[in-house]
């Protein structure tokens, strides 16, 4: 069994190259790595059962509350940020969401592809900073 994903976890050299992994997969860490950036937030509230805990992360981790992020930071974001946006905005996805305006999956999508581009890309200080910018009201 390959641990990399471990060592990369860990903030461990990982030898990903993301430009080598399709807009999708980007995505398809980018949402993890999100998730684990609002379920973290959720916490600093403090103690509350899972379900209030569950209940806060779903209002932040939607279509279109990712979407409504990435409007926020659209202008904070780097060149390669942008670009790892626009490839993830675009891919064809197979599905989506029933209860989710395409447009919206589409920017969500996009988001998360920046968010696995930066982690995996080592930049995961990066990806904390753009979430923080995001999450400001």
């Amino acid at each position: 069994m390959n641990l990399k994903g471990v060592e990369l976890f860990l903030g461990g050299e990982s030898g990903l190259d993301p430009h080598s992994f399709s807009p999708l997969a980007l995505a398809y860490i980018g949402d993890a790595v999100y998730e684990v950036l609002v379920r973290l937030t959720v916490m600093t509230d403090g103690n509350a059962p899972v379900s209030r805990l569950h209940k806060k992360a779903r209002d932040m981790v939607n279509a279109k509350a990712q979407a409504e992020m990435y409007f926020r930071i659209r202008e904070q974001l780097t060149e390669e940020e942008a670009a790892a946006f626009r490839r993830g905005r675009n891919a064809k996805s197979f599905t989506v969401p029933k209860n989710a305006d395409l447009m919206d999956y589409r920017h969500a999508t996009g988001l998360e592809a920046v968010f696995g581009y930066l982690y995996l890309k080592g930049d995961s200080a990066r990806a904390a900073e753009l979430f923080r910018m995001g999450t400001e009201l």
